[in-house]
C-alpha cells in the first residue's frame, strides 16, 4: 500500500481515534495516527477559530509524513459564557487537567444559572490535506445544554455535562453508535467522508 492510500489522523487520542475512524472505516484507506509517528512534536494551535486550527495541524502533518492527513479542532461554546470556552476547551482548566476537572471548572462557572439558561454547542473543524498542499474544512455543530451535575460513563471530553433536551441523556449516556449518529465531530466527519474520494483522486492525479 502506497503512502498515498493512508491517511494520518492528528491526534493521540484514542476515544477521538475510535469516533473517527468508527464513521470513516468503510473507506478503503488505511488509517494511521500521530502514535505510528512518536517523533512528531505536538502542533502549536494558535489559529483564533476551529478551522483555522484543524487546518494548520493538517497542513503540517501531511508535509511532516508525506501522506494525506485528517485533523480535528473542537470545543464547547456556552452562551452564558459569551462563546468560552470556544478553542480553548482541551486547555481550559490548564495544560494537564483531566476531563474531570474541565467539566467541574464549567459546572462552577455556571453554578446559580437555570438549566434553561445554560444553551451550549459542541463546534468540529475537520481539515483534509494532501501532500501536495490541497486543503479542505468542513464543520459540523450539535446543540444542547450544560447539565446541573455529570451523568454517564461514555465518551470524554465534557461529553457528561452536555445534555441533549431531546434525549434527555447526556453525551455520555449514549452508548459509541449512537453518539456516532449526533455529534459534532461525527457530523463534520460525514461530511468529509462525502467529499474524500474526489479529494483523494485529484490530489492523486496531481502527485
Amino acid at each position: 500500500m502506497s503512502r498515498y492510500e493512508e491517511i494520518v489522523i492528528a491526534t493521540r487520542n484514542p476515544g477521538k481515534l475510535r469516533e473517527i475512524t468508527a464513521i470513516l472505516k468503510s473507506s478503503p484507506i488505511k488509517f494511521l495516527s500521530l502514535l505510528d509517528f512518536p517523533k512528531i512534536p505536538e502542533i502549536i494551535e494558535d489559529g483564533i477559530t476551529f478551522a483555522e486550527n484543524a487546518q494548520k495541524k493538517a497542513m503540517v502533518i501531511s508535509e511532516l509524513t508525506g501522506r494525506f492527513a485528517l485533523a480535528d479542532d473542537s470545543g464547547l461554546c456556552v452562551e452564558a459564557l459569551q462563546g468560552k470556552p470556544g478553542i480553548f476547551s482541551s486547555r481550559f482548566a490548564g495544560e494537564n487537567a483531566t476531563d474531570e476537572e474541565r467539566c467541574q471548572k464549567l459546572l462552577r462557572q455556571l453554578q446559580g444559572i437555570p438549566l434553561t439558561q445554560r444553551k451550549a454547542a459542541f463546534v468540529c473543524a475537520i481539515a483534509i490535506a494532501s501532500p501536495q498542499g490541497k486543503v479542505q474544512v468542513v464543520e459540523g455543530k450539535c446543540s444542547g445544554l450544560i447539565s446541573l451535575s455529570p451523568r454517564g460513563t461514555h465518551g470524554f471530553g465534557f461529553d457528561p455535562i452536555f445534555l441533549l433536551p431531546k434525549l434527555g441523556k447526556t453525551m455520555a449516556e449514549l452508548t459509541p453508535e449512537e453518539k456516532n449518529k449526533i455529534s459534532h465531530r461525527a457530523r463534520a466527519l460525514r461530511k468529509i467522508k462525502k467529499l474524500l474520494p474526489a479529494f483523494l483522486t485529484s490530489s492523486c492525479q496531481n502527485k
